[in-house]
């Protein structure tokens, strides 16, 4: 199974991967990266960018952990890991928005949509797209990749 890399040595801060997640996971259904609405809250990206400091940036994306915390956490059952592909899954009809997982996530990936604050926003691996996650293919410095993990 592939999993996201990121090498942030090689992340200039061009955030070229949050908008292209942006745009994959639209609720509007468009695939115009031109006519997306920077500032609708609904238009949230799953992974983002920290900058610590002068120019280093760090990407943060959900790692899909062998061992989550945010599925151990997860007191109503909308986190699991998927046991065939190895991805922790997220069921926002299952979530009671206790946030659990956004607290218990070493990476701090998972966090509350500024939409609502009634789901939680975290990576799905752009789960259906058969060309891969949205993210990698955007990154210009190839700062983030898929590679082949067991």
């Amino acid at each position: 199974m592939k999993r996201i890399f990121i090498d942030a040595d090689k992340c200039d801060g061009c955030m070229n991967c949050s908008l292209a997640c942006m745009n994959a996971h639209r609720r509007d259904g468009i695939d115009n990266i031109y006519s997306l609405d920077l500032n609708d809250p609904e238009n949230e990206s799953r992974n983002f960018i920290l900058q610590d400091g002068g120019k280093h940036y760090r990407p943060l994306f959900c790692r899909h952990c062998d061992e989550p915390m945010c599925v151990v956490s997860c007191m109503s059952g909308a986190m699991r890991k998927n046991p065939e592909t190895g991805l922790v899954e997220y069921d926002e009809t299952k979530c009671r928005a206790c946030y659990m997982c956004v607290m218990n996530c070493p990476y701090g990936v998972p966090k509350p949509d500024t939409a609502t604050r009634s789901v939680v926003i975290k990576c799905d691996f752009c789960a259906g797209k058969e060309e891969g996650p949205s993210c990698v293919r955007a990154c210009p410095k190839e700062a983030i990749y898929l590679k082949e993990v067991e």
